[in-house]
Formats: structure tokens, C-alpha cells, sequence
């Protein structure tokens, strides 16, 4: 309390002690990937394509981040984050060996002895050997380069002893090294060796980790989890790397995991998820059941790749549709709120479809929770599916899982001024008027389904969710229950034939 010491007029600010709730942002995402230049493994902003090119430079070969991040910015997105993956370094392959299995046994066909060249390599490729019956059980071994004998060894035998096939050859060649592997004489005829190749300076293979990165030194994905923005998490380039020959389909099922993981930790993000190239809708659906399975309401799977124009080369290219997604649910956000389903827009810059798909294909893959892009003549190219990857019906909707995240993160961005306060029935009644007047907000947009605030949601704060015990715990409870509007998804007209004359009131 302040003091008044003399007469006068005094002017006193009085907080209400409550504050009013604001929308968070919805639509700010992170790509993870490679790009020509920038800082590594650090989360860096960026609001335009000007800006991204200035950090991280132009389009680059055999990466699909910034095509991505251009087609996220086309498509209407605004604020991204890109984290800059290490390119992955060049080192030596080593030099394969060409060799040979010789065939014997009763029925010629089990593989007796092994046979490798010393030097490793494509010249080893030029050597051949042949095998010649001896007296009894023993044999002889013929090294032939380029057709012509460069090596003799004869009175061999299968078994163990002084004139042991292996003891003998390795005792006196310089082209090659034998190997027993049965003990019975290999048949009559000629092997060629094959298989060498020579050193060479390739891409390394990429570890899955690479993408994975850690929270602790805020690498990778993982690092996301200090970017409180966040709303969307794309990896276009995991495909890239797949394409390249960089990572298998069991690393890119790994990465992707990692993400679902992440945004279901963070639990207020999506996973953007992209399918590998040239599957068609059989393929497709065995991606998504049988070799991924994935069940989350943190993530949606969209297919197939789209066409774009590629700015080096001045030709259609393929490319992953993430991006351009992320983008067209960040135009949905702004034009219509994140509780209308970002579907039935067009995808601004896809030229074509890797493959355009039936209506039977469709009706297989929608249920499954994979969203199809398809072209409609007159209409453009549009996403026509908005659903998450979930088993469970409540969170079969992709607007439905954005629309918490967005009233989640809200309140609790909004509610932060209640720590501390004394907890008593003046404090709940603050608590309780501040979320009404945000979820009435929320109710006007559209986003709540009932025709009056009381039909569409709640809020409870009083004593009896608030009972001694737990305020002798320090906790303050707030129950919230809110109707969500599903999406229109499928159209039914019922049209009947009646007779004239007739009204309908009949």
C-alpha cells in the first residue's frame, strides 16, 4: 500500500489482475536438411525467399530444401526455421576384389572351393581359372589373364597335406588365393573371377543420426525442441538422400519416426511427411501399412510427388510436396482459421503429378490417412485429403489436431501470470473469465460447433476440482471441454423422383 502523507490528488494504476488470452501463431515451420551454404545445425529464421538465398544460397543439385522452402513461401507460408544439415563428405570406397567359386560334389553344384584375386580391383577381372581332373582324387589349377596361362599347379588334393590346394597356391602365386570350403575336388571347366573394382572417391553413406541430431548440443531435429514457434516439421531432403543412394528405406523410416517422436514430445507440432518417389497407389499403400505402419495424430502423409519448375535447368523437375503443403496450410490458417481443414486448395506451382490417380485409388488410400493431391480439369492441382495418421477417430482430422495444439498452446502462453497468485476463489473466477472470453473468441471464428457459447464449450474452476488437497499441493486445476467441427469430408445429395403435382409436405 503506498503512503499518503500530504493532501493532495493521487492517480493509482490497479491491474485488473487478469489478462486476455491471444491466438498463438499456427502456421511457422522448421525444415531440416542440406543446403550451399549457412551456419550448421543452427535453427535460423528466415521470413522471405530474398533472406533465405542471402544465409543459405541459391538451388542446389540433388537437394530438395530450398525448392521446398520457395514452393512454402509460394504457396503462402511465412516465418520458417531451416536447420542446415552437414553435408555429407566424400571418402574413399575401397577397391572390390573379383573372385570365384568353383563348383563340385556329386551333383556339381555346391560350391567346393573359393577362389580371390591377390590384387584387389578391376584387374582382377581379367583372370580366369580352370580346373583339370587329375589321378584319383586329385586335380590341377589353371590361372589364365587375358586368355592366356599365366600359372600351373598340379597333383592337388581337396583334403589336408602336403599338396593341399590352398597350402600349395598360396605358397607359390602371385595372382591368386584359394579357399577350401568342402573337402571334395571341384569339377572339370573354367570360372572367370569377377566382381573387382577399383578405389574411388564417392559420397559416404549417411548415418540416420545425421537428421537426428541432439537436443543437447541443439543439432538436428532434436535441436527443434528449443524453438517454442514451431508448428510444422518438414524433411524434404530425407527423400533426396534416399535417391542418391545415401540412406536406405530403413533409415528413412527411421528419420521420419524421429520426427513423429519429436512433434508428439513437443505436443504442439505436426510432422509434414512426405513418401518415397515412383510408388504407385499399391506401393504406396504398402509403404504406409506394411513397411512403416506408422499410428500418430502428430504427423499426415501426403502423396504423390509434384512437378515444379527447376530455376537452373528451366525444366520440370519432381520433388517432394511437403513444402508446398506446409505453405498451403499456413494460407488456410490466414484465410479461413486452423479449424477449416487446409484441403480442396490449389497447390501453387505444381506444373503435373508424378501420377495421376483413379477415384477407386483413392477410395483405397484415404482411409488408410494417406492425403492424395490430384489434378481436376478446370480446378488445378489441389490437395483433396486432410487427415492425420492416427487409428483413433478423434483425432482422425488433421484440422482437429491443429485447432488443440492452437487452443492448447494459447492457454498456456496466455495463463502464465496465474503462477503464484493466491489460489482462492477470486483467482479461479479470473482464471475461468479469462479462458470464456478466449474460447468465445474462438466459438465467433467458426471454430466450435453449437449454436451458443454454452452448446460449444466449458470451463470449470471452483472448489470442487480445486479441493484442499490439492491446493495444499499448490495446484491449481482448470477443466476445459470444447466441441470441434469436423470437416464436410464426404458430400451426399439424396435425389428422388415425385410426382407432378405433388408437395414435398405430403
Amino acid at each position: 500500500m503506498p503512503s499518503y502523507l500530504s493532501p493532495g490528488v493521487y492517480v493509482e494504476e490497479v491491474s485488473s489482475g487478469s489478462k486476455p488470452i491471444e491466438g498463438v501463431g499456427t502456421a511457422v515451420c522448421a525444415f531440416v536438411g542440406f543446403t550451399e551454404k549457412g551456419p550448421v545445425n543452427e535453427a535460423v529464421l528466415v521470413t522471405n525467399w530474398t533472406q533465405f538465398v542471402t544465409t543459405f544460397g541459391e538451388f542446389t543439385e540433388d537437394t530438395h530444401l530450398p525448392r521446398s522452402l520457395y514452393g512454402y513461401f509460394l504457396n503462402g507460408g511465412g516465418s520458417a526455421y531451416v536447420v542446415r544439415l552437414e553435408t555429407p563428405r566424400a571418402e574413399d570406397v575401397e577397391a572390390g576384389t573379383a573372385s570365384a567359386v568353383l563348383a563340385g560334389g556329386p551333383d556339381g553344384r555346391r560350391g567346393v572351393l573359393g577362389v580371390r584375386a591377390l590384387a584387389p580391383g578391376a584387374r582382377g577381372n581379367a583372370l580366369s581359372v580352370e580346373v583339370i581332373t587329375g589321378e584319383g582324387e586329385s586335380f590341377g589349377l589353371v590361372v589364365k589373364r587375358d586368355g592366356q596361362v599365366a600359372e600351373t599347379f598340379e597333383g592337388l588334393t581337396a583334403g589336408k597335406g602336403p599338396r593341399a590346394a590352398a597350402e600349395v597356391v598360396r605358397r607359390e602365386s602371385r595372382l591368386v588365393a584359394v579357399q577350401q570350403l568342402e573337402t571334395v575336388r571341384p569339377a572339370a571347366g573354367a570360372s572367370p573371377l569377377a566382381g573387382g573394382a577399383d578405389a574411388r572417391s564417392g559420397p559416404a553413406r549417411l548415418n540416420p543420426q545425421v537428421f537426428l541430431g541432439s537436443s543437447a548440443e541443439r543439432s538436428g531435429i532434436a535441436g527443434l525442441e528449443a524453438i517454442d514457434e514451431v508448428t510444422m516439421v518438414a524433411v524434404p531432403d530425407l527423400m533426396a538422400c534416399l535417391s542418391r543412394g545415401l540412406l536406405d528405406r530403413e533409415g528413412v523410416k527411421a528419420v521420419q519416426l524421429a520426427v513423429i517422436a519429436h512433434c508428439e514430445l513437443m505436443g504442439d507440432r505436426v510432422a509434414v511427411l512426405d513418401t518415397p518417389p515412383g510408388l504407385n497407389a499399391q506401393e504406396v499403400q504398402n509403404w504406409r501399412v506394411e513397411e512403416t505402419g506408422y499410428d500418430s495424430k502428430y504427423a499426415a502423409l501426403y502423396w504423390p510427388w509434384i512437378s515444379v519448375l527447376d530455376p537452373r535447368t528451366g525444366k520440370p523437375a519432381p520433388m517432394p510436396p511437403s513444402g508446398h503443403v506446409a505453405g498451403l496450410w499456413a494460407r488456410s490458417d490466414d484465410s479461413r482459421g486452423v479449424h477449416k481443414a487446409p484441403a480442396n486448395e490449389v497447390v501453387r506451382g505444381a506444373l503435373s503429378l508424378e501420377l495421376s490417380i483413379t477415384r477407386n485409388e483413392h477410395d483405397l488410400l484415404n482411409p488408410l490417412g494417406i492425403n492424395c493431391i490430384r489434378a481436376f480439369p478446370g480446378q488445378g492441382i489441389r490437395v483433396w485429403g486432410a487427415r492425420t495418421l492416427s487409428s483413433d477417430p478423434e483425432w482422425r482430422y488433421l484440422n482437429v489436431r491443429r485447432l488443440f495444439n492452437f487452443v492448447e498452446k494459447s492457454i498456456l502462453s496466455g495463463t502464465s501470470w496465474v503462477v503464484f497468485e493466491p489460489n482462492d476463489p477470486k483467482l479461479w473466477d479470473s482464471v475461468k473469465r479469462t479462458i470464456t472470453m478466449f474460447l468465445r473468441g474462438v466459438w465467433r471464428d467458426g471454430a466450435l460447433f453449437g449454436r451458443t457459447p454454452e452448446d460449444a464449450f466449458y470451463v470449470k474452476c471452483d472448489e470442487e476440482n480445486n479441493p484442499a488437497e490439492s491446493r495444499e499441493q499448490g495446484i491449481l486445476t482448470v477443466e476445459i471441454g470444447v466441441s470441434v467441427v469436423k470437416p464436410a469430408e464426404f458430400i451426399v445429395f439424396r435425389i428422388s423422383q415425385f410426382a407432378d403435382g405433388a408437395s414435398l409436405d405430403e
